[in-house]
């Protein structure tokens, strides 16, 4: 993977986001393992790849979607300078189609909006240039439920609603779907449904089902 290229696309970031001091790191000891995991495994071409965190990390995809060609390319952890490191991997596999879900923890460090959409921006170019036939599904950022959260990630639901207008308007200028998970995943208050989840952020089984579900109302899947 060309790290040094990320890191410099990172600092020059960097500098454009005022004064702030930009976090760019994401290649820890539990990235590099499922990285070094993912080079054992024979790539499967045409494949749906899901692309994102530990949410996507956690599905049970293949159960979900018996009878489909599946790739699971989620990394707990993961933010978008890790996503941009590793797409050449993904480009390669040439997916029939792509679900990609990140961005909540560059929230959760405190990334300026601003870094995250231009590296999403950057995560959209690449893959239409890299991958042009592949079907690629932007998915909002998923809502949060408030009470059952750890406190570096309490009181940001604004900024989760605020990126996903940004990341909303890239897909449009894209040309690309763009699927609203709040849809199926946000209860009455806008927070995610008590019942999917155990610590207000990380999906239980049910909702991965409910989450299948509605991809496949939308026949996206």
């Amino acid at each position: 993977m060309k790290y040094s290229t990320l890191m410099a696309t990172g600092l020059l970031l960097a500098l454009g986001a005022s004064a702030q001091q930009i976090d760019s790191s994401y290649a820890n000891d539990y990235y590099k393992g499922r990285m070094a995991l993912f080079a054992t495994f024979p790539q499967q071409r045409g494949a749906i790849v899901f692309l994102g965190n530990s949410i996507t990390e956690r599905g049970a995809w293949h159960e979900l979607l018996p009878g489909k060609k599946i790739v699971n390319r989620g990394i707990g952890g993961d933010n978008t300078f890790g996503v941009l490191a590793r797409l050449d991997d993904v480009i390669a596999s040439k997916p029939a189609k792509l679900f990609l879900l990140i961005g909540i923890n560059d929230l959760g460090r405190g990334l300026p909006e601003t870094v995250v959409l231009s590296n999403y921006r950057s995560i959209l170019e690449r893959l239409r240039s890299g991958a042009p036939k592949t079907k690629i599904y932007v998915q909002s950022v998923l809502p949060m439920h408030e009470s059952k959260l750890p406190d570096y990630l309490k009181n940001k639901a604004e900024k989760v609603k605020s990126l996903n207008v940004g990341i909303a308007a890239l897909a449009k200028e894209f040309g690309l779907p763009f699927l609203t998970l709040h849809e199926w995943a946000a209860d009455g208050q806008g927070e995610l449904k008590s019942e999917y989840t155990g610590d207000g952020i990380h999906l239980t089984p049910p909702a991965y089902a409910a989450w299948v579900a509605w991809l496949q109302s939308q026949k996206v899947l």
